[in-house]
């Protein structure tokens, strides 16, 4: 799947007589679909980690670690970059936690700070049911049984249909599924900081 889409990014490129590199979402897409190809057990477990660039372990994880991951593929560490912002304006982020300060080690692991973390970015875009507002390299938020909230990024559909399928992880580990409009979205963001 991964290698389809490396061919049939080369293939576009060549078709169009481009020579240009990869756009960050083509990038962005790349290192998500790469992110499939590896067996994580989810694991929602509170970790201490280096800063910057900490991560749980690599078997591990949760959907918010699936961006994270492919994120960094491209060098943008959202560790340091939501906790920096959370420093600067603690205030602007969601209190659920009983937090008194910032902690690196599990807030940008945390789907609502990340929704904070884009929308201060001025990454947020319209929630819509039109699967045309949703380019590959896109991320979604959405509520999972009513309560749990949940992240992918969207990707190319795997069958070629109209609507984007996501890469996300939602409890087996990271796949790309077609389930964009599946669960109530909350959030649609295009957070291209290149």
């Amino acid at each position: 799947m991964y290698l389809r889409c490396l061919i049939f990014f080369a293939c576009a490129y060549a078709c169009n007589g481009q020579t240009s590199a990869p756009t960050f979402a083509e990038r962005l897409v790349e290192a998500a679909l790469e992110r499939v190809t590896h067996t994580v057990r989810y694991d929602p477990a509170y970790v201490v980690l280096e800063y910057p660039g900490g991560d749980v372990p690599a078997d591990t994880g949760v959907c918010t670690d699936e961006v994270i991951r492919s994120y960094r593929a491209l060098g943008i560490d959202l560790q340091k970059l939501v906790h920096e912002d959370m420093k600067r304006a603690f205030s602007a982020y969601p209190k659920a936690w009983g937090l008194k300060s910032t902690d690196k080690n599990i807030d940008h692991r945390r789907v609502p700070n990340l929704q904070t973390f884009f929308k201060r970015r001025g990454a947020a875009l319209p929630v819509t049911q039109k699967a045309a507002d949703y380019l590959p390299g896109d991320l979604i938020t959405c509520t999972v049984a009513g309560r749990l909230p949940h992240i992918g990024i969207v990707v190319p559909a795997a069958d070629g249909s109209a609507t984007p399928w996501i890469v996300h992880n939602i409890g087996q580990g990271p796949k790309r599924e077609n389930r964009l409009f599946e669960f109530p979205l909350t959030g649609h963001y295009r957070f291209h900081p290149h």
